[in-house]
């Protein structure tokens, strides 16, 4: 359950701000706070996650309102190059960046998984309090 765009025109620093935010979002409340975000970004993104739901709902026969975004990965492009004209006939170089976007949706977890260390401290809790045998 996932979508992707490549090369689009988005620098990929513009690009991680958005993604952070809708990380690990839920998808109703995602496309909520992505259609009132005023971005380019925001728009790239909620045609991603709208096709990412599109995908989800045909293929694997989810139900949108269930599902959270995943992961959401940002790479660099390819950048074009371009020039801006200086004194005596020179040109400085510009760089314009593109960005390759994916986006994983799933399935809300209903148990929280608990962290190794979590699982570690319990381990060692449960050992000290068993009696062990000695001599």
């Amino acid at each position: 359950m996932h979508a992707t765009v490549r090369s689009v025109r988005l620098a990929p620093k513009k690009a991680n701000l958005m993604a952070k935010v809708v990380r690990g979002m839920s998808v109703p409340d995602a496309m909520d706070l992505l259609s009132k975000t005023t971005k380019k970004s925001a728009r790239i993104f909620e045609t991603l996650l709208r096709s990412a739901i599109a995908n989800a709902q045909h293929n694997m026969k989810q139900d949108a309102q269930t599902l959270i975004v995943k992961t959401v990965v940002v790479n660099q492009g390819t950048s074009m190059q371009r020039g801006v004209p200086m004194a005596r006939g020179r040109v400085r170089p510009i760089r314009k960046f593109m960005s390759h976007i994916t986006l994983s949706l799933g399935v809300k977890d209903l148990e929280p998984k608990q962290s190794r260390k979590a699982l570690k401290r319990l381990k060692k809790a449960n050992e000290k309090s068993s009696p062990s045998s000695s001599k």
